[in-house]
């Protein structure tokens, strides 16, 4: 869904994604990685946001992020992909786009949702056979998860309005049922968004 600025209000929570364009990979080597993180930590410390979750995979990304002002958080990727189409282009010697689509979007309006989206984003390396565990790919913030330390963008508040703490989330992500029900859901948060 092509982002229109009329559904970004403050307070909202996103799932945040795009894919590479054709057979590219948007991350070839550690180097890569780095520099859209940094870049991407650049823009966010200008627009307020809470990052639930993230991964980035070598040909595609997720975010879950809450908006937490009324400046619109697409422009923190619209702001860091250009600063980082430049780079790759420059990089590898090639023009153009480097994604298959203008920025996509979901909007996130339940806290089933919300926790079945972080285990998604958190084993997508696995389910891709990158990884055997979540907490070995090193770029998403799983490892901040399950060590219920700060992050690039994770804070510990954050992590903490959606899971109760990091045993039950790292029992929760490693369960090889995706139907999240009732009570288990209870015991894994703290409040509804």
């Amino acid at each position: 869904m092509r982002c229109t600025s009329d559904i970004f209000e403050e307070g909202s929570i996103f799932h945040i994604y795009n894919h590479a364009i054709d057979n590219f990979d948007l991350f070839y080597e550690d180097e890569d990685y780095d520099f859209f993180l940094y870049k991407f930590s650049t823009h966010q410390r200008k627009i307020p946001s809470s990052v639930f979750a993230y991964c980035l995979m070598p040909d595609h990304y997720h975010f879950l992020i809450k908006q937490d002002s009324k400046q619109k958080i697409y422009k923190i990727f619209n702001y860091a992909f250009i600063s980082y189409a430049k780079y790759f282009n420059k990089k590898y010697n090639r023009k153009g786009p480097i994604f298959s689509s203008p920025l996509q979007h979901k909007i996130i309006n339940n806290n089933i949702y919300l926790l079945q989206l972080s285990k998604y984003i958190h084993m997508n390396p696995v389910r891709k056979n990158l990884v055997d565990l979540p907490e070995q790919w090193e770029y998403s913030d799983y490892q901040n998860w399950i060590n219920e330390s700060e992050g690039k963008f994770l804070s510990l508040k954050a992590r903490k309005n959606i899971c109760a703490n990091s045993k039950k989330y790292q029992d929760f992500i490693n369960s090889y049922s995706n139907f999240l029900n009732h009570y288990e859901f209870r015991n894994l948060t703290f409040r509804k968004f």
